[in-house]
């Protein structure tokens, strides 16, 4: 907890700095899967292994939707280009829940802290769904179906290895996040050409279709 002197001798508390590696990470991993997020978080809290999990995430109801979604999520995401549709969808989904886990992490007193988490939260997920997103368009470019499935598993792992590692060692664990969140735009950068022959395809596809119910030029009467 960050503790200021005012001018006319109080202390004042300002924010639990402590915390914000830790809203760091969750954000990362909320762009990639918001819902593993809030369930590792909710069973940390809820088993008291840690004490910095809100009582919100910790609720029944909130770990089985969570739950239920995520598997939803482990199915959908490796399946060629059923992922890339779910990330489309989760494009305001993930920047969301990060920004709502960070800002429950930062205490739900409404104070600016809260709101700097949760826009902290929320642009770091942001930040890594563009690069998910991104990284699928061009595993779909592959002709073979097991990529997505090796990517995605990776994902999943990934987050559970880091929302674990930032319970304990948050500081630590904003690093690795930070250094993954680096890495994966240069990757991102490198895949910009296979992204765009995926979305020269799909609009190519959707161009057949269209000709396909509309030919032209129309059939003699």
């Amino acid at each position: 907890m960050l503790i200021l002197r005012t001018p006319d001798g109080r202390l004042d508390t300002i924010a639990s700095v402590s915390v914000l590696p830790l809203v760091f990470t969750s954000g990362w991993a909320s762009g990639i899967n918001a819902y593993a997020v809030v369930l590792l978080l909710g069973v940390f809290g809820a088993t008291g292994l840690s004490d910095d999990v809100p009582a919100s995430l910790q609720r029944p109801e909130v770990m089985a939707v969570a739950g239920l979604l995520f598997l939803c999520e482990a199915v959908a995401d490796k399946i060629p280009y059923v992922d890339s549709a779910w990330d489309t969808v989760h494009t305001v989904v993930r920047p969301a829940a990060g920004a709502w886990v960070g800002a429950l992490l930062a205490g739900q007193s409404g104070s600016l802290p809260d709101l700097a988490a949760g826009a902290l939260g929320g642009s770091t997920a942001l930040a890594s769904h563009a690069v998910k997103a991104g990284t699928r368009m061009a595993v779909n470019t592959s002709p073979e179906p097991f990529s997505n499935v090796v990517v995605s598993l990776a994902e999943d792992l990934g987050v559970a290895g880091i929302v674990t590692f930032a319970i304990f060692h948050p500081v630590a664990a904003s690093v690795v996040a930070g250094a993954l969140l680096l890495a994966g735009v240069l990757v991102l950068f490198f895949l910009v050409s296979r992204i765009r022959r995926f979305l020269r395809r799909r609009g190519q596809r959707r161009e057949e279709r269209r000709l396909g119910r509309h030919p032209w030029p129309p059939p003699p009467a």
